[in-house]
């Protein structure tokens, strides 16, 4: 699996493993709430976390990549946090250090204030939103189209800052799942005629495109190469 040619670097997704939330079905989706240390994970999201960091680490063999040359990018909520800890012990790479960065704008999709602490399963009623017209936010919170731009950003700035380099993204079901429309799309797009990453990355974020989002569901703790 080689780079795009309008990437410096190669790219793994992992959504953190199984929290507190989860296993209470609710959602907590704010920035305040969402570093609250009681929301990380419980000890089988560790496990997955575990689970993940050793077969990443199994990927990086496999593909001759040295260790000196991963990054972890990861959210700033307490459960990504933690999945990042852990996955960095399974890979023997100091966390507290150049090569694990926290990323604000990894963090999770805001469903705004009338949604949480509601029962996760509320979600789908977004989801519906969201395939109708992914540029409607829900009240107060983030459409698919903002996280999509956020995270474009995300991309750019990794991009910016690293070169040949196997990034790690740790970060949230709902903006993985943008993430993989939205680098996807990149990779296909011919329209701009440039391998221009930030014109690849605006030209996919329209509704067609960012209606699909959902097709790339993540389970906790699921390691995804993307690119």
């Amino acid at each position: 699996m080689a780079a795009a040619p309008f990437l410096r670097n190669r790219y793994w997704i992992l959504r953190h493993g199984k929290s507190i939330p989860n296993e209470k079905g609710l959602i907590v989706s704010s920035i305040e709430n969402g570093t609250l240390p009681e929301y990380q994970l419980v000890s089988e999201g560790v496990e997955q976390a575990q689970l993940a960091g050793e077969q990443f680490l199994k990927e990086l063999k496999e593909n001759c990549i040295l260790l000196e040359n991963v990054r972890i990018c990861y959210s700033p909520f307490s459960r990504t946090i933690h999945t990042a800890k852990v996955a960095a012990s399974a890979l023997n790479l100091p966390f507290e250090s150049p090569l694990c960065k926290m990323m604000e704008d990894l963090r999770e999709r805001y469903f705004g204030p009338s949604l949480e602490f509601l029962s996760q399963a509320k979600c789908k009623e977004v989801g519906a939103v969201d395939e109708e017209d992914p540029f409607k936010p829900p009240e107060g919170g983030e459409s698919v189209e903002d996280v999509a731009s956020r995270l474009a950003k995300a991309v750019l700035q990794m991009e910016s800052k690293f070169e040949g380099c196997a990034i790690l993204v740790i970060s949230h079901g709902d903006p993985l799942q943008i993430l993989q429309t939205v680098m996807g799309a990149a990779m296909h797009e011919n329209g701009t005629g440039s391998h221009d990453l930030a014109s690849r990355l605006q030209a996919v974020i329209t509704k067609p495109i960012l209606s699909q989002h959902r097709k790339f569901a993540l389970l906790t703790g699921e390691l995804r190469a993307v690119v």
